[in-house]
């Protein structure tokens, strides 16, 4: 028989900083998120992930958010996000950089300067990730490997369906959601990043989506809204 505290002490033995940022980009890419939950998805002990939450908490990288499934008794579950600190430690010092050269180019060029740069910017990658969507694929397949694409260049991005058959047609559909930003404190400065990445989606999944919230404008996640139905003109009137 296997002894309890023997397989904790085997968790608990991953190197700390290794299993502390794994707890930091789960929480930033499916937050808001319970530690009960984290402790389930990361193969964690509750003594581990409990530690760690803490940690994080205390250093001011997570902070508590109204949990998405409440308890059935007592208090509701204590869910968590990432903080405008937790953000900045995933970045990296270019975040910095890149402020002072777009604002240097705008004061300098003018306003005009920094849309060219972003449209410029995102057409880099935009082409590289239409590479990498199935061109015959539906509207949800697509946003799949979108999710992918993005993960990989350090969004932690995530789909969440909205909606069922009793929601009308127009409400039904995907949310996006990009748990961090690489360029969240430039895009604060500089919306234009974040409508230049907001049409590239539109164009990529071959439908116009909507932005609801955006890390840089202070919300916990980037989210936009992508529509899998097509209406036709009688539910649209």
């Amino acid at each position: 028989m296997i002894n309890a505290r023997a397989t904790e002490a085997t968790a608990d033995a991953v190197p700390e900083s290794g299993t502390r940022e794994r707890v930091l980009r789960a929480i930033s890419q499916q937050g808001p998120i319970t530690a009960a939950v984290l402790a389930e998805r990361l193969g964690l002990s509750d003594t581990a992930i409990r530690r760690h939450v803490d940690n994080l908490a205390d250093a001011g990288l997570i902070e508590p958010h109204e949990a998405t499934t409440p308890r059935r008794r007592g208090r509701p579950a204590k869910a968590y996000v990432v903080s405008d600190a937790g953000h900045r430690s995933l970045t990296s010092d270019y975040d910095h950089l890149a402020g002072q050269a777009l604002r240097y180019l705008a004061e300098t060029v003018g306003p005009h300067a920094v849309e060219d740069f972003a449209r410029r910017r995102i057409a880099d990658w935009e082409s590289r990730y239409a590479a990498q969507l199935p061109r015959q694929a539906g509207t949800a397949e697509r946003a799949e490997q979108l999710v992918g694409a993005l993960s990989r260049d350090g969004f932690d991005a995530s789909l969440r369906r909205v909606g069922d058959q009793a929601t009308p047609a127009a409400l039904r559909g995907i949310q996006l959601c990009q748990g961090h930003c690489p360029v969240q404190d430039v895009a604060a400065q500089f919306p234009q990043l974040c409508e230049a990445e907001t049409e590239a989606f539109s164009r990529l999944l071959g439908v116009h989506v909507q932005r609801l919230a955006t890390l840089a404008h202070g919300d916990h996640v980037c989210t936009t809204f992508i529509p899998t139905t097509t209406l036709n003109p009688t539910e649209a009137s």
